[in-house]
């Protein structure tokens, strides 16, 4: 194998904390692999982004998967055109902080009664909303505003005041914000949601506006991902894509391997940070050991770590010739700690 690109998001933690959660890991493979290559900052970006780079897709700031994801979910042979994301989820006033939180339990006959309320309310106004999957919904538009919208990732279980739409059509937009959260609110099917226990259906996150019919050039021949969205972006290219396995391997016919692991985010949005600790120690077996050992041996020729956080992209470039720099120190993960 030629290559192996690893990305990892929210692997180094706020300073606040990061020492205390990370006090006792064992992670010797992964330290090495950190501190022998060659290190650069880059600009903070999001996991949306770095996947449109990788992958060639076209973009001037907000990362346009819309139409890849609806294409994913087979709506493009329905209706062209530009497209957002429209996430179903819960706004939680929690003190002065308005939180945005997953919606994970809503079923297909719930979606659609939800959209075709939307849709009546939204009638003639060049707006489409679909929901192919319960937890993917989808608005088709006749036209792409000019909006710049935060994406679901960086939005998920944080407090979005100050994340609204920005950009030329940005005032009517959040018009169209509060009205959705007006319908949504007062919809029937929230109070079963809320009888059963589960949180209601009262906003949706808009992100991800693009236009249909930009392809792709990717720079990778194979992925292996426990994130939907990097699953996506192989899908429309054309190339194979395997779920995360439990331990890495070399995969027979491709040179240049992508690793997307977002297990650690999922975990840090939860706010389990025991989770958080278990999925990096089995990283640490599974996958750390392992591309090590097959960069030292020579079995992979360059490896590209790409850690992003809050404060910027960590890239950390390694070659055979780096396992050996011994004396290039190792830091403990605290040390690599976020502000």
């Amino acid at each position: 194998m030629k290559s192996v690109h690893l990305i990892i998001p929210d692997l180094f933690l706020p300073k606040d904390f990061a020492a205390e959660v990370c006090a006792d890991l064992h992670l010797p493979a992964l330290r090495k692999l950190l501190a022998r290559g060659h290190s650069e900052m880059l600009e903070a970006a999001p996991l949306e982004n770095c996947l449109c780079e990788l992958f060639g897709v076209r973009h001037r700031g907000d990362a346009p998967v819309a139409p890849l994801a609806a294409a994913f979910d087979g709506l493009l042979q329905q209706q062209a055109g530009a497209w957002l994301c429209a996430t179903p989820a819960h706004l939680r006033l929690q003190r002065d902080q308005m939180l945005l939180l997953d919606c994970d339990d809503i079923d297909g006959d719930e979606a659609a009664q939800f959209c075709r309320s939307l849709n009546e309310y939204f009638s003639g106004q060049g707006m489409t909303f679909h929901a192919p999957h319960p937890l993917r919904w989808y608005l088709a538009l006749e036209r792409l505003p000019d909006i710049s919208c935060v994406p679901l990732s960086q939005a998920n279980g944080r407090n979005i005041r100050g994340m609204l739409p920005g950009g030329t059509d940005a005032s009517r937009w959040h018009q169209i914000f509060n009205e959705i959260q007006m319908l949504l609110f007062s919809h029937p099917l929230n109070d079963a949601r809320e009888a059963r226990g589960a949180l209601p259906v009262n906003s949706l996150w808009l992100w991800g506006g693009g236009a249909a019919g930009d392809g792709v050039a990717p720079s990778c021949d194979c992925v292996a991902t426990d994130e939907l969205l990097a699953r996506m972006f192989a899908a429309s290219a054309g190339i194979s894509c395997s779920a995360w396995p439990e331990r890495w391997r070399p995969e027979s016919g491709c040179d240049r391997q992508l690793l997307v692991w977002a297990a650690l985010r999922r975990a840090l949005q939860a706010g389990d940070l025991e989770a958080w600790r278990a999925a990096l120690q089995r990283f640490e077996s599974g996958y750390a050991v392992p591309l090590w050992q097959a960069l030292r041996s020579g079995d992979i020729e360059q490896m590209q770590i790409e850690v992003l956080s809050g404060d910027g992209i960590r890239r950390v470039s390694l070659t055979r010739g780096d396992t050996w720099a011994f004396w290039r120190r190792s830091k403990t993960l605290a040390e690599y700690s976020v502000v």
